[in-house]
This record gives structure tokens, sequence and C-alpha cells, in this order.
């Protein structure tokens, strides 16, 4: 599959692409949505354009489809990235906003210098990475948020002009690789919200990654693009889907990109239900029920497993409050 950056899906993209850079931002852990990663701290998020789908729902589109960018371009650097990252003061560095996949050689070049700084990093991914590619950055790549919109292919070929397999077998990947992992599905009203497709992919993800692994993200649609005939998705249909991924053993379903509160927005202890880490306004995280990883209520180590390290190093970090902010400008 081709881009529109003129790079293929390989590891032999342009060595360039970070000339492209058109948005920076220092921004709070619930964006992008990875809520088991260094919960309440700080991670500078980074993003060009181009992408190597074409969703007509996509919610990025002004950057993702190059034909329509009407933005202005920063250099930045992987060399300057890592500065700006340490400087604000941020833990860990995202590549987001459109697909990071089709600029390898950059995120791999920014990801060394990162460790060599102590900071973690973050894909937030469609998932449409060869295996090849991805254990070749897997060294210096964190996190894997990857986003299996649907789980039929006919959705994936019609919507996205993508296929479902490859990003299934990224993601099998990622776990291979010792990433950490949380998936995110846009629920699409009348698309991709039928229970039993629901459920099928519930029942893949707890097959094949586990269900203490991966936190499950349902978020909610909201007409754009290509796709401005569909209603947004509501929280009843957001909680719907975490209500199955319950059923059927996922330990923290959470809902996303919808108005007011959900049952499903919080961090409970899958143990004992105690509130663990509460999230408001989108960008407000309070740690409240935790000792390092464990749950204050019953004592043990109740949290997720893949807590263990990152919520002790980020514990210093549990008081903030950050609102995100673009930051084109910063040098």
């Amino acid at each position: 599959m081709w881009c529109q950056k003129e790079c293929r899906r390989q590891t032999d993209s342009p060595p360039h692409l970070w000339e492209s850079e058109c948005r920076s931002n220092r921004s709070n852990r619930k964006k992008p949505p990875l809520n088991h990663f260094l919960p309440g701290t700080e991670v500078y998020s980074l993003g060009g354009i181009g992408c190597n789908f074409r969703c007509k729902h996509c919610q990025n589109w002004e950057i993702s489809q190059i034909a329509e960018f009407r933005g202005t371009l920063y250099d930045i650097s992987p060399e300057e990235g890592v500065r700006r990252a340490v400087k604000t003061g941020c833990r860990s560095i995202a590549w987001t906003y459109n697909e990071p996949t089709i600029w390898h050689e950059y995120t791999k070049d920014m990801g060394r210098l990162a460790t060599e700084q102590d900071l973690k990093t973050i894909y937030v991914t469609n998932g449409y990475i060869t295996e090849e590619a991805l254990k070749d950055i897997s060294p210096v790549l964190d996190a894997f948020r990857v986003d299996i919109k649907s789980f039929s292919d006919s959705f994936y070929r019609s919507v996205c002009s993508a296929r479902l397999e490859p990003v299934l077998e990224s993601t099998i990947v990622a776990k291979e690789c010792g990433m950490h992992i949380e998936t995110v599905t846009l629920i699409i009203p009348g698309m991709n919200d039928s229970p039993d497709e629901i459920r099928a992919l519930i029942r893949w993800v707890v097959e094949h990654i586990g269900p203490e692994t991966p936190p499950m993200h349902f978020t909610g649609f909201y007409p754009q693009y290509h796709m401005t005939d569909k209603v947004p998705t509501t929280a009843a249909t957001l909680e719907r889907a975490c209500s199955i991924a319950k059923e059927e053993g996922i330990l923290y379903p959470y809902t996303g990109n919808v108005g007011g509160n959900t049952a499903y927005q919080h961090t409970y202890c899958h143990a004992c239900g105690a509130l663990l880490i509460e999230r408001r306004g989108g960008y407000r995280t309070d740690i409240v029920g935790l000792d390092g990883s464990r749950c204050l209520a019953c004592g043990g180590e109740k949290s997720p497993p893949s807590w263990s390290e990152v919520i002790q190093s980020s514990r210093d970090f549990s008081d903030t409050r950050i609102h995100a902010a673009w930051s084109p400008g910063l040098h």
C-alpha cells in the first residue's frame, strides 16, 4: 500500500520525513488513550502528514490526507523532538495524529535518542506495519496503541481501503516483542456496532493478547470527512460494548470521546472494585487509590501486571493538571 508521502510501508521509506512535522503537543496521558501506561504523567506528542489508510470517517483528515492539508509545516529533527520532550518535563514521546509507521526511520532515530534520555516511546497507530519493520523498531518502542477499527475485513476494505488481517498480525507481533498494548475501536452506528461483531473482536483479543494485558477502549464517532450521514455514537452504545468486554473476561474496558460521565471512564480495582484512577474533563487524571502498584483498599497487587514498573516510576506526577495546547511554535 502506498501513502501520499510517496513511501511504502516496508523498511525503505524516505530518510527525511521528519521535515514534515506539523503538530507538536505537550498533553496529559488521557490523549492518546493509554490509560495503563505512565498514568498521570505528561507525553510529548508529534505528528506529521499523510497516512497509508483512506478512512472515510477519519477524525484527523485535515493532516492524514495530504490533498486536504492547508496547514503549516515545521522542521523538527529527532534530536530536537527529544530536546523538547526533556525541556517540558515529559516522561514519554508519542508519535500520533497521523500514521507513524509511514516515517519509520524518523521514529526509530528519535526512539533511540529518547531511550538514551530515559524517555518512553509510544506508537498511536492503525497497525498496518510489517513484522520486519515492527521488529526493527521494537528495541526503542515501548507502547503500541493500536486502532482495530472493526472485526470485519469488508469494513476495512470499503471504509479504510485496507485489510484487517495485517492489523491483527502486527498486534500479535507487538505483544511478542514485549510492548505495552492498548486497543481502540471507534464505534460507528450501523457500521461496526453489532454486539456479535464486538464480541468476536473481544474474544480475539482475549485469545491472542490476553484478558489482563490490553485495556480495550471503545470510543465515540462524530460525523467527519466523507461520512457525515451517520449519527454520533451514544454513551449507551459504548457502555454496552464495555459490558460485553467484561462478560468475555477483559478486566479493563473503557469508553472515550463521548460527552458526559460514563461508568467506564475511570479505572477500578478488578478484585475489590475500588476506584484507582479518576479521569475528568478529558485531560485531568488523579491517581487516588494506588500505593505504587497496590490497591489501597484491598492491599494486594491488584493493578494490571503492566503497571508494576510504570506506576511506581510515575508516582511523583500523580497530581498533574495539564490541559492540551498546540505548540507548533515552541523552539
